[in-house]
């Protein structure tokens, strides 16, 4: 039969998706180690009645406690009665005064929290509603009713007490903090601008890993639609509020709603950072969107279900919701950018959002005195930078005697008391214009760095106008890897890792002469133990010396050749690597191997061996670490960094991306060691990690394949297989170009119609096409596994339908001779006469009343079972058929011989004759191949509602509403395109219409849902694509009631095809 058999190309996409697929699948099972401590819990639920008409039965509302402790409410407690956070002088960060006009100086933590917070649990039956948009609406009129009836509590309870005499003085609440995990967060958000919410009832909301551009699994138009509503009320809600004629109404609704977005990084495969952002729907005055690997003291990539119970984060977010509370009122802070102030300073860092020293835009720092009572300084003022606190003062009989630096790195191996003096002038000469210093020691109370106009002893001892600037509140922290080790017991201790970073540019230094480095004592002023060991390490370096770029050629070569780079003793401090291709889509494995570490020429390394240098280099150099900047997901740390997987959670090349997609990473390395550095692209993460970003990208482009295939078949006669018709489609350059190309032309287009920003297009068109073939691949793929079904079914059918015409005569079939005769008897009753003779009403009728009733996927089903039943009598008539027409031919060949086979295949009487056996096997195929498209697109339409489906099953036994209208909607189009298409439909003359004196036909319809599918793969929302489905069903439907209406006929040019 023709158009069985798949070409070499078609096999090439097979085996690749398969091993795509299956290196994706072993990068997403490996372990992960993440770094957090456990939370353990001890709950304790109290639950609160609720009125019978609510969905009592089904969700609940508790006050929650802890018998003990520590989960994020237990931490919250453990926090009040702590206190806060130890009070660091690391550099904070601070809000932007075009964004907020709140200087973060004025933000004062409270020195003991004065408040506890109550905390109330929603209990919504673990139901699965990030792939059902009916229960997602669901879970946001609990939600809402929970707020009411949480601040009715406080009411019923107040009145309460007054009546006993018992009631305690302060306002009740008035308004609640949303805290919610996964679809949790986009129901805060959802419940946030409900028509029934009351008024400024919600004015803080708090999301982990919460997708909020898109739901992760965006295949069912009824969540997507949701989705899309919800985030329009919010883009609206941020605006002013006017008439049609523009007269202003009132200000904007959401003003005084504050939303935090945590992220769990790149470790987290079931929310993108990409769909976690607030870009676009809540304005960066009022929210934003933070990685975990970003966050002060947390610093982690987590999972999805980790971000619940990882200490870490849950003890920052409990100090950070404390905080956020007015000791004064009891309430929390009514400002919002008071409240954005807080969550800024409490979860930031204020680690450098770009490592191009040279592009770095200008410090926001400035000395407590004027800039003009220093002479010749050119210190911006923007912000003041604040001198360590009285309880750090350090008496100039604390330092011991001063050291003067002769070259350009300085290191300090102990808390000796001393004070290093560098001259600026001299060191930073030759273009080593920029200074950077590492540390593990803490400021103020370790270490401090001032700059000198000129020497002296003291500040005291220069002359009036020239004053010390110090600097030491400039630094800031990093996550230290873990605690050194000591090799053996009583031996020297392994170096510290750093904990703290100071960059200065040259603009910073102008006006100063000198630099100074102070360390403390080992016995400290504020009575706290030293570190283990103590490390700084600081130089004057030239950015230039440091910059080593990787090209996306280098990149690629790198998968199957890892590439090398030496790095000699004496090498810059800072490495500024950039990497042409993100690495959220390119993850590198990056290795570290010491060389040497300043012991030369002295044999000991020698009789060491590699694994006795790396232990004394160890003890001399403190372990490397890599800080990777990504504009979409933050900042990531690399701590201890000798082999470890680059990577950041970045969503590169897509229709929405803007400006660069290179990953720039910082890469700090003891100067005095000499490394030798492998890169190499990590296959399996990259795989997975494509998996990931384009997956609801490639599910678009395996709708707008199969239209392209539908579109061949309508077009070309006789019919071709779905097989070769999308064999066909990849013929370079023609059809291939036109198909790949023509969307992402529109697109372009579009954006700017829309004026809105270009992707990068090399980026953004080299991972559409690897999409669009995977698409392919996947296709064939489908086409291939369900052809194959259908021939082994038809040749096993065929083959027993022969058999049982030679044995029918034997006695030992009487019995199903009598089962036959008895079911011919049924099929001859009046009711079984009517259905056969209008076959399609049974299917019809069972799939469009499970479509509206129950789920619409049960309704696909069936018209899925309609058509392999379909596929399956056409493919076998189309074999018998050839059987006979093979056993003509041998029986007239071959007369003398045994007869065997042309009675076997005897004729029977309305079977096809030897002049009309050909057409009539050529029918059967066309009818066969029609169909057999239709299964595939009506296939994958099926699939992705299954997510939604396994969401229904779950609540079986519970109440449940009717599906979503457009969803329902679409499954009885999609049903109708399948029960009404046929070829007589495909060439029917029908009146289309004309456009540019061309007639516009079912294959033009096929093209024009291509390309839609296509545009909605590329802006993430395959669901639409269901939307093209549907507009075909219907035009199929209105032209096979058309065609039936007025009697179309055939073309009468259509010939019959033989095969030569």
């Amino acid at each position: 039969m023709r158009g069985f058999r798949p070409s070499l190309s078609a096999m090439m996409f097979v085996v690749a998706v398969i091993w795509i697929g299956v290196a994706a699948l072993y990068g997403l099972l490996k372990p992960i180690s993440n770094g957090c401590i456990m939370t353990y819990m001890y709950p304790t639920y109290i639950p609160i009645s609720t009125m019978e008409n609510v969905s009592s039965a089904k969700y609940g509302l508790y006050l929650y406690h802890e018998g003990k402790v520590r989960s994020l409410a237990a931490e919250s407690d453990r926090a009040y009665q702590g206190g806060p956070l130890e009070r660091t002088f690391y550099r904070e960060a601070h809000l932007a005064s075009e964004e907020g006009h709140v200087d973060m100086a004025d933000i004062q933590l409270p020195n003991q929290y004065a408040n506890r917070l109550d905390w109330f649990a929603v209990d919504l039956e673990g139901e699965h509603s990030a792939m059902d948009g009916r229960i997602l609406e669901e879970h946001t009129e609990y939600v809402v009713y929970a707020i009411h009836r949480i601040l009715d509590q406080y009411k019923e309870s107040h009145d309460a007490r007054e009546s006993d005499g018992t009631a305690t003085t302060g306002s009740l609440p008035k308004s609640v903090i949303l805290i919610g995990h996964s679809m949790g967060g986009f129901v805060a958000r959802a419940a946030t601008i409900h028509p029934r919410l009351r008024k400024s009832a919600v004015k803080t909301i708090l999301t982990l890993s919460s997708p909020h551009q898109s739901p992760p699994l965006a295949l069912q138009p009824s969540l997507g639609d949701y989705y899309e509503s919800i985030n329009q009320e919010w883009q609206k809600g941020y605006e002013v509020q006017t008439t049609r004629t523009g007269r202003y109404v009132s200000g904007p609704k959401l003003s005084n709603v504050v939303v935090v977005s945590i992220s769990g990084g790149y470790n987290d495969y079931q929310v993108r950072s990409k769909l976690e952002s607030l870009d676009g729907i809540v304005p960066p005055t009022h929210g934003f969107m933070i990685s975990s690997t970003s966050m002060k003291n947390v610093w982690l990539s987590m999972e999805h279900q980790t971000i619940l119970w990882c200490n870490q984060l849950v003890v920052q977010v409990s100090h950070t919701l404390l905080s956020l509370v007015d000791s004064t009122t009891g309430q929390p802070f009514p400002e919002t950018q008071k409240r954005l102030a807080i969550f800024t300073k409490m979860l930031h860092s204020e680690i450098p959002q770009s490592f191009n020293w040279k592009m770095q835009p200008q410090s926001s720092w400035s000395s407590r005195v004027p800039a003009k009572d220093v002479k010749d300084t050119a210190v911006p003022e923007v912000h003041t930078l604040s001198d360590c606190p009285s309880s750090f003062h350090w008496n100039d009989d604390i330092l011991e005697r001063d050291l003067y630096i002769e070259t350009t790195t300085v290191t300090i191996l102990a808390m000796d008391g001393r004070r290093r003096w560098l001259d600026i002038q001299n060191l930073g000469a030759n273009g080593k214009s920029h200074f950077i210093f590492v540390t593990n020691l803490a400021p103020c109370s370790g270490v401090r760095v001032h700059l000198w106009p000129q020497k002296g002893k003291s500040s005291s001892d220069l002359p009036a106008g020239r004053r010390v600037l110090e600097v030491t509140s400039k630094m800031v922290q990093i996550p230290a890897g873990p605690a050194p080790r000591q090799v053996e017991p009583g031996s020297q201790t392994e170096q510290a890792p750093p904990s703290a970073v100071l960059h200065l540019a040259p603009e910073e230094m102008n006006g100063f002469r000198f630099l100074t480095i102070s360390v403390a004592p080992r016995p400290t002023i504020s009575g706290r133990p030293p570190p283990a060991t103590s490390m700084a390490v600081g130089q004057f370096f030239n950015p230039d010396e440091g910059k080593i770029e990787f090209s996306p050629v280098s990149m690629l070569q790198s998968m199957h050749s890892h590439k090398d780079i030496f790095l000699k003793e004496d090498h810059p401090l800072a490495f500024n690597l950039s990497f042409a291709v993100s690495l959220g889509l390119l993850p590198v494995g990056f290795s570290l191997k010491t060389a040497g570490c300043g012991i030369k020429d002295s044999g000991i390394l020698d009789e060491a061996g590699d694994t006795g240098n790396a232990k004394l280099c160890k003890l001399r150099c403190f372990p490397p670490v890599a800080l990777a900047w990504d504009p979409t997901s933050g900042l990531h740390v690399f701590p201890n960094l000798y082999s470890e997987t680059l990577l950041v959670d970045s969503s590169p090349a897509l229709w929405t991306s803007t400006g660069t997609e290179k990953t720039t990473v910082l890469l700090l390395l003891d100067p005095h060691c000499a490394y030798k550095a492998s890169i190499a692209v990590s296959v399996t993460t990259a795989a997975s990690r494509f998996w990931l970003l384009y997956f609801s990208q490639i599910i678009g482009f395996c709708v707008a394949v199969i239209f392209f295939a539908l579109m061949r078949q309508a077009h070309a006669r006789p019919i071709p297989s779905i097989l070769k018709a999308v064999e066909s489609n990849l013929r370079i350059p023609f059809p291939f170009l036109p198909f790949f190309l023509a969307p992402i032309m529109f697109s372009l287009f579009f954006s700017f119609l829309s004026s809105q920003p270009f992707p990068p297009f090399s980026s953004f068109t080299i991972v559409s096409l690897i999409c669009y073939l995977l698409a392919n691949g996947i296709v064939i793929l489908l086409i291939l596994v369900s052809q194959l079904g259908f021939y082994v079914t038809a040749y096993l059918h065929v083959f027993i339908k022969t058999r049982w015409q030679l044995w029918e005569g034997n006695f030992g079939f009487l019995f199903l001779r009598w089962f036959m005769n008895l079911s011919s008897r049924f099929l001859s009753l009046k009711v079984v006469r009517v259905l056969r003779a209008n076959p399609l009403f049974v299917p019809v009728s069972a799939a469009i009343i499970l479509s509206t009733f129950v789920h619409p996927a049960l309704g696909l089903f069936i018209l899925l079972l309609s058509h392999a039943l379909c596929c399956h009598s056409s493919l076998c008539n189309s074999l018998t058929a050839s059987f006979r027409s093979n056993a003509r031919k041998k029986e007239s060949d071959y007369r003398t011989e045994d007869n065997s086979l042309s009675q076997q295949f005897k004729p029977k009487p309305g079977s096809p004759s030897k002049e009309n056996s050909s057409s009539y096997i050529q029918t059967q195929e066309d009818t066969f191949h029609l169909r057999h498209g239709l299964l595939v697109l009506h296939l994958l339409a099926t699939l992705m509602f299954v997510p939604s489906l396994v969401s229904w099953l779950q609540r079986i036994g519970m109440h449940q509403n009717f599906p979503r209208f457009l969803d329902s909607f679409l499954c009885i189009c999609l049903i109708l395109h399948g029960i009404y298409s046929s070829e007589s439909l495909l060439n029917s003359e029908l009146p289309f219409p004309r456009i540019m004196g061309k007639e516009v036909r079912l294959n033009s319809i096929y093209l024009i849902a291509g390309f839609y599918s296509y545009l909605s793969g590329m802006a993430l929302a395959p669901y639409k694509a269901l939307y093209a489905m549907g507009a075909v069903g219907i035009i199929a439907f209105a032209l096979s009631i058309l065609q039936a209406w007025t009697g179309a006929t055939r073309f009468g040019r259509r010939r019959h095809w033989h095969r030569h």
